[in-house]
């Protein structure tokens, strides 16, 4: 048998490290070649790590979170053959990677981990398995009290699916309950004992309400880690003015609907959003330095021509912003097809590193939740974000009646550092009257 050790590969270019966000092989797992190890996050695009060789891990080089060097050992493995590692050698002697530097967060991690059964050997007898509680002496006339210590934080319990029914049906949490089985185990016996014995938690009396002590730590880590740090740096460096407007968005909505249905097959459905990307690209036009990056050590706004528009988007990862390059090139469908494509490619969690970065302005939309009022927080280092907010059907009057119309509220931040409250109002204003009058969006300058 020989040990074959998995370093960190250069996963982009000009990247020297990565944090590690996910191991999908635990200590002990028998994996086969190209089975995926490890994920690993740069910027906002994760990387799978797979196994060049088939083996068994016997060392993992960090914990989730941790950030890990590019070159150092990420994964061991007990494979049949020599390996590239001699039998019991440190990870960083692997033959055939060259010197790897140490994990930055993960120094303390440098021995194999321990198997588990060694582990518990070297554990006092007191901890390896709580004294059983089956003292059933009675004390005028009443139980004898169990003490339910909680399990550590994180920790569940293992029971089988009869006894979590069981306890469910009674309003019984099972956190609460000492098993005495192997690993702490639950067992009937042990839902019995903890009834009779009132013990805290055990039965919710009247209402059927049980008090929940639990505090369950989750750690920043991967990409809620990155928008972290990203707001952070607009909130540190960027002082935002909000300016908010309404827009009568009835003749857009009827255009949208007659488009929609007479479109040809195989076209992307029009929402507002390729309309507001359309509009958005005929108002920095007229003033470019709003398409802008601040570059604010340099002291510099960077002015593009290409409008490059950032669309935030919720995925069950967090936010993303994919980046729809060149919306000036592309009319109303090539806008509704690409913002689709980026929406589908961020929450399938498929978006391209580059297809995550570049943007010169951005698009955020609450919208669907209902929201009439918003302060985007802009971003970093561009200068102008444009925020959407719920369409609703209100009364407006017309001069001689109120009538119903279709309003929706733009809320739209801007760097007061370098764009003015006024050239920001003219810029909303803009935008406002392509949207309420529509045609003027495919009209050439």
């Amino acid at each position: 048998m020989g040990e074959h050790v998995i370093k960190l590969p250069d996963v982009g270019e000009g990247v020297a490290e990565a944090e590690l966000v996910e191991w999908m092989a635990d200590i002990g797992t028998n994996v086969t070649e190209d089975q995926v190890l490890a994920a690993v996050m740069t910027d906002k695009a994760t990387v799978e790590i797979p196994s060049p060789v088939e083996g068994k891990v016997i060392w993992q080089g960090g914990k989730v979170g941790e950030i890990i060097s590019v070159g150092s050992p990420l994964i061991r493995l007990e494979v049949d053959g020599p390996g590239n590692v001699k039998p019991g050698a440190a990870p960083e002697e692997a033959k055939d990677d060259g010197p790897a530097p140490e994990p930055k967060e993960a120094k303390e991690e440098k021995e194999p981990a321990k198997d588990e059964k060694s582990a518990r050997a070297e554990k006092p007898k007191a901890e390896q398995k709580p004294a059983p509680n089956t003292d059933k002496q009675k004390t005028n006339g009443a139980a004898k009290t169990v003490s339910a210590v909680p399990r550590k934080e994180g920790e569940k319990p293992l029971a089988s699916p009869a006894v979590r029914k069981r306890a469910a049906d009674a309003g019984l949490d099972l956190r609460r309950v000492p098993g005495t089985g192997p690993a702490n185990r639950i067992s009937h016996e042990d839902l019995d004992a903890f009834i009779a014995s009132g013990g805290e938690g055990a039965v919710a009396r009247g209402s059927g309400y049980v008090r929940n002590t639990q505090v369950t730590d989750v750690p920043v880590i991967g990409l809620r880690r990155k928008i972290a740090e990203k707001m952070e740096a607009a909130n540190a460096r960027i002082v935002p003015i909000t300016y908010v407007d309404e827009v009568d968005m009835t003749a857009l909505e009827d255009l949208r609907k007659e488009l929609n249905e007479t479109r040809k097959e195989g076209r992307a459905k029009l929402t507002i959003l390729p309309f507001l990307m359309r509009a958005m690209v005929k108002a920095v036009s007229e003033q470019p330095h709003l398409n802008a990056i601040f570059d604010d050590e340099e002291g510099v706004v960077h002015q593009h021509g290409g409008v490059h528009i950032g669309i935030a988007a919720q995925t069950p990862n967090g936010l993303m912003v994919p980046v729809a390059r060149h919306a000036e090139a592309r009319d109303i469908w090539d806008c509704a097809e690409e913002a689709a494509r980026l929406a589908e490619a961020a929450k399938s969690g498929k978006a391209a590193r580059d297809e995550l970065s570049g943007s010169t302005i951005t698009i955020t939309s609450l919208g669907a939740m209902g929201g009439i009022v918003t302060t985007p927080v802009i971003n970093h280092p561009e200068v102008a974000i444009v925020g959407v907010n719920k369409m609703q059907t209100l009364p407006r009057w017309n001069g001689s009646e109120f009538v119903p119309r279709k309003i929706m509220n733009l809320s739209s931040s801007f760097d007061h550092r370098v764009i003015d409250g006024w050239d920001a109002a003219v810029f909303v204003q803009r935008i406002k009257s392509l949207l309420e009058n529509p045609a003027m969006i495919f009209i050439e300058s």
